[in-house]
């Protein structure tokens, strides 16, 4: 019998950031360093960061098309562009002689394996167990811990089921604990508002 395969709950955490993108900054590979940081602020899939084409970008709208033939669901996606993302778009544009934003030497003309670049921003960083999918993860985690709702992170990253996106809602107890909080408060203002003593 084949044992089960425990769902992977790894993304960079609070404690982890300032040396992660300190490490990243430090990248001398400018495709290496856009690439690590254009899959943190889409939260796109590695193959669709890697093909990443112009033709793909909408600067106007801030959107990024994916087409239905390079989707895990084999629907189209429309990433939102964030401002940290358009910069780096703008800047690679400027530069430009490609078709794919992350120009490659080989055959392909894109990028096609990071994973050297990436294991040295993680060994600048002393980061440990962290792959090059956990970089998407992080987006979704880090939505979560900022009180985002689970269909706007599933939007985000392109989830077409609810419960590929549960995951993200127990990576990190912060937004639990917030949200007790907050349900705490409330039950003190309601209790203290029908007294005349405070009863919490």
């Amino acid at each position: 019998r084949r044992f089960k395969e425990l769902k992977r709950e790894r993304f960079i955490e609070s404690h982890e950031m300032a040396a992660f993108f300190e490490a990243v900054s430090e990248e001398t590979n400018e495709t290496i360093k856009d690439y690590v940081l254009l899959s943190l602020l889409t939260g796109a899939r590695q193959d669709n960061v890697l093909t990443m084409r112009w033709d793909e970008i909408e600067f106007n709208s801030r959107t990024w098309r994916i087409s239905h033939t390079k989707t895990k669901g084999g629907e189209a996606l429309t990433v939102p562009l964030v401002d940290a993302a358009i910069e780096i778009l703008r800047t690679r544009q400027i530069a430009s002689s490609s078709e794919y934003v992350l120009e490659g030497k080989g055959k392909t003309g894109h990028l096609v394996n990071p994973s050297k670049g990436w294991n040295r921003i993680l060994d600048r960083a002393n980061l440990t167990n962290l792959r090059l999918h956990d970089i998407r993860r992080t987006m979704g985690s880090w939505q979560a811990k900022t009180g985002a709702s689970l269909p706007i992170i599933g939007k985000s990253l392109g989830h077409k089921n609810i419960n590929t996106t549960m995951i993200y809602a127990r990576l990190d107890s912060d937004p639990v604990r917030e949200s007790m909080e907050r349900a705490v408060g409330a039950m003190k203002d309601a209790a203290n508002d029908r007294s005349d003593e405070n009863v919490i």
